[in-house]
């Protein structure tokens, strides 16, 4: 019995997870092979819903006021998306913004985990 290929889907999610990677441990150039690497829409769009996908779920744990941000920044995402859906090297700039925004709300919500725990621990 041979083992289920990956869907696009699966793909998108491993090579998000690639890239978002490669950027924690400070490789640049190879996060930007790998973006170069992709030279399909469809390809690079699985990619960016991972991203999105990631960046929605963590950012529905921020308290309130950065949830709201998090959401502002990612309508405009979605806009920068929409005006590159054909032309690929836009669609790579909206691969950096995305993860971009990964780091960022997951900083965030590491930030208010601790900020709530230190509260808790005081209380």
């Amino acid at each position: 019995m041979t083992a289920p290929s990956e869907t696009p889907a699966d793909t998108g999610a491993r090579r998000a997870d690639e890239y978002l990677q490669l950027l924690a441990d400070d490789r640049p150039e190879d996060a930007e092979a790998l973006l170069a690497g992709l030279t399909d829409v469809r390809e690079l769009v699985f990619l960016g819903a991972s991203l999105t996908t990631r960046a929605r779920r963590t950012g529905r744990t921020l308290p309130t006021a950065m949830r709201a941000q998090a959401s502002a920044r990612q309508v405009l995402l979605g806009q920068l998306r929409d005006r590159n859906r054909f032309d690929v090297d836009g669609l790579r700039t909206w691969l950096r913004e995305a993860a971009a925004e990964v780091q960022t709300v997951e900083r965030l919500a590491e930030a208010a985990r601790q900020r709530l725990g230190d509260q808790a621990s005081a209380g």
